[in-house]
């Protein structure tokens, strides 16, 4: 939920941006937008065959258990809330799930983890975003014989936007990629049909690969529940 414009209005929105959909689309997915709501958890999963968690605004500390940091801002506290709520019943269920950047920082925090709140005082740099509203390019190495390894080439490059990163990871998943300079850039639960976190943008660069497999594990969860 965020602020849009279009035409003469200026109004709260519920909204995705288009290279989601483009992306998923590709892949021979029908797109649905689930706006966050904790209401209606169970019924909304009754509908889908995967799910996708986008990127966005910094999560708020409280949910896991943090003091905000002074470069934590733009918090969505309701969005949190719904996107675990979400998450936590499509894990129950097996349904397959990619988080992307904000969306694996929820993964994250759903399973016990926590985030850094701020980056460049970790790593000394701020390669992760250089400018705000522009793409950042870096490198990444990816776990061979991981779940995403099999996805991706073992390294390449990245669009990336975020000054944020996963802290203690959470119960049952495992990182299984990083930055050149260490950050973990990819979580994966691999005893989970599909459950993969990517801290970079895939839908910004010409890869389909993850989406591609997100939709063809939703197919399989769709065949098996038939």
């Amino acid at each position: 939920m965020e602020d849009a414009a279009w035409g003469s209005w200026r109004l709260p929105a519920a909204l995705i941006p288009q290279m989601y959909v483009e992306m998923l689309e590709q892949a021979g997915a029908r797109p649905l937008l689930v706006p966050p709501s904790e209401e209606g958890v169970e019924e909304t999963l009754d509908v889908l065959d995967g799910l996708l968690l986008s990127g966005g605004a910094d999560l708020d500390p409280d949910s896991y258990g943090a003091e905000p940091h002074p470069a934590t801002d733009a918090t969505r506290p309701a969005r949190d809330r719904a996107e675990l709520a979400l998450l936590e019943a499509a894990i129950a269920r097996e349904l397959p799930v990619l988080a992307v950047c904000r969306g694996s920082q929820i993964l994250n925090v759903a399973r016990g983890g926590d985030l850094v709140q701020h980056l460049p005082e970790l790593v000394g740099h701020d390669r992760h975003r250089e400018t705000l509203g522009v793409f950042s390019d870096h490198q990444v190495q990816i776990e061979e014989g991981s779940r995403l390894g099999s996805l991706i080439a073992g390294h390449g490059p990245v669009k990336s936007s975020h000054h944020q990163g996963f802290g203690r990871v959470g119960d049952g998943l495992r990182a299984v990629a990083w930055a050149d300079d260490g950050t973990v850039e990819g979580l994966e639960d691999p005893g989970r049909r599909f459950l993969v976190g990517v801290l970079w943008h895939p839908e910004m660069g010409d890869d389909a690969r993850l989406f591609e497999a997100l939709v063809a594990e939703a197919r399989r969860y769709r065949e098996a529940r038939r």
